[in-house]
């Protein structure tokens, strides 16, 4: 069917998945064109009323004018003017002039376009920042509460993916934790590093505002440093050119493609385990895994946030690209591609944060399934013990090492050949070599003697490194997340 035969309406546009089905209704509004254009006028508002202070002719009644219209944005206005103009700051500089007549002349004086935009960004990444750690803090809450409740099982570890020496659900949940640490500390050091673009001029040199305030450079750092107290800031950036150095850019969208890089990490983690039937991520009872399998229990949530998470982890590399190729003082093909990147990044966080905090609220563990593959390889991984049994009750080593390597060797080929259960502890028992040993064999296959110090490590762990993160959370912690789709 041709565009033409269908009635236009909301579904005939494109729409980004991260703003129609995944990300929170605050990170979109923190990207939103209400949000950008209204903080326009608020830095606007700021620049004029700091202005005023220092002695230029604005007065109350102009900076009233404008406050009354922070929000009251002519969308359709602006749009007409930006396509007569191609200037989006300029448009809307038109649209908020009109709406304050009496403020008009002064609306933007002595400011360049980067003055609202990239003060503008910078505003906005902060409040990004604020928005992604306290749910951040959650996840690492909710991890916490199952580390500890899990500290003490015994599970198989894995290297290559091939059974390793047994170690407990809780403690492979603590290296989760580890990483998303990291991920908490850096982001709330680049959250804590930016600092305001402020009131800079056409190239930065703040040439407009000297002549504004005739030579006077004193009042022009004190209009610098007003302005910057008035968003919120408490430093400037000393050196920009017509943009804060695009390298802020890089060290905040770092920190979220490593975010990406943990949470892909957890939840690949999650989706083996699920095939293994021994962790598995929440499944509503009228949740459907496929459209031709009924029986199946697919890990979607955990596979959303890899999938999303594998977007967000290439973002940076446009950031990358645009702080090296920006000549000079400023070249603009750092706008589109920062309009698509910036957004995009937070977003992806955002959705991906959420969607973790679902799942780690839920996860189920099997233990009896987990038991029962510790069972199936235990027998390999506990022959040592024997054989340090044996030494002690007389026995030869080189000798007992050569039984336990056939019987192994056996046992092996039942397992793999044939697809039978590990039977070298049966094998063991009759063997009559190993009579001195059989009444300690139980306590010598006790899986709780195999993991080491991994329940201390678990609880020293928490109590040294997580619940001072958490403490910068208290109060903050969100509900429950239920995720629509």
């Amino acid at each position: 069917m041709s565009v033409s035969k269908v009635q236009h309406n909301e579904y005939c546009d494109y729409r980004s998945p991260l703003s129609t089905r995944y990300a929170s209704k605050e990170m979109r509004y923190n990207f939103s064109d209400q949000n950008k254009f209204s903080t326009w006028r608020k830095l606007w508002i700021y620049l004029a009323k700091a202005e005023m202070e220092l002695g230029l002719a604005i007065k109350p009644e102009q900076i009233a004018e404008m406050e009354a219209h922070v929000d009251d944005i002519d969308f359709e206005a602006a749009a007409r003017e930006e396509k007569a103009t191609r200037h989006d700051v300029m448009a809307h500089v038109h649209v908020f002039g009109e709406q304050c007549p009496r403020a008009a002349p002064i609306i933007h004086l002595g400011a360049t376009s980067c003055y609202v935009g990239d003060n503008t960004d910078l505003l906005i990444l902060r409040q990004g920042f604020d928005i992604l750690l306290p749910k951040l803090g959650c996840i690492i809450q909710r991890l916490t509460t199952f580390a500890l409740k899990n500290r003490n099982v015994p599970t198989l570890g894995f290297t290559h993916l091939q059974p390793a020496q047994l170690t407990t659900v809780g403690k492979r949940a603590s290296l989760w934790l580890q990483d998303l640490l990291m991920d908490e500390r850096a982001i709330r050091r680049a959250r804590n590093d930016l600092r305001f673009r402020g009131v800079k001029g056409t190239t930065g040199t703040q040439a407009s505002f000297l002549q504004l305030f005739n030579g006077d450079a004193e009042k022009v750092k004190r209009l610098d440093a007003l302005v910057t107290r008035m968003a919120g800031f408490e430093k400037h950036y000393a050196v920009t050119g017509q943009t804060y150095s695009r390298k802020v850019d890089i060290e905040s969208l770092n920190v979220l493609s490593s975010l990406g890089a943990t949470i892909h990490k957890i939840c690949t983690d999650i989706r083996l385990l699920a095939n293994m039937k021994e962790i598995e991520e929440p499944f509503e009872s009228t949740q459907i895994g496929s459209s031709a399998m009924p029986y199946k229990r697919n890990p979607m949530r955990s596979e959303r946030c890899c999938s999303v998470a594998r977007h967000l982890m290439t973002l940076v590399n446009n950031a990358l690209h645009t702080a090296a190729t920006q000549w000079m003082e400023r070249t603009l093909d750092d706008s589109a591609i920062r309009r698509l990147t910036l957004a995009e990044a937070f977003l992806s966080a955002d959705t991906i944060l959420m969607t973790l905090q679902n799942i780690t609220e839920g996860l189920v563990v099997y233990p009896k399934v987990i038991a029962r593959h510790v069972a199936q390889e235990l027998p390999f991984m506990s022959t040592e013990n024997v054989i340090m049994a044996m030494v002690k009750a007389g026995g030869d080593r080189q000798v007992c090492h050569e039984k336990i390597r056939v019987l192994s060797q056996e046992a092996g080929a039942q397992v793999k050949q044939h697809g039978l259960d590990n039977d070298l502890v049966e094998r063991i028992k009759r063997d009559p070599y190993f009579a001195p040993i059989l009444p300690q064999l139980s306590d010598l296959l006790d899986p709780s003697t195999f993991i080491g110090r991994a329940p201390e490590q678990v609880v020293e762990f928490i109590e040294e490194e997580v619940y001072p993160v958490l403490e910068n959370y208290k109060g903050l912690e969100s509900g429950s997340v239920e995720l629509n789709i």
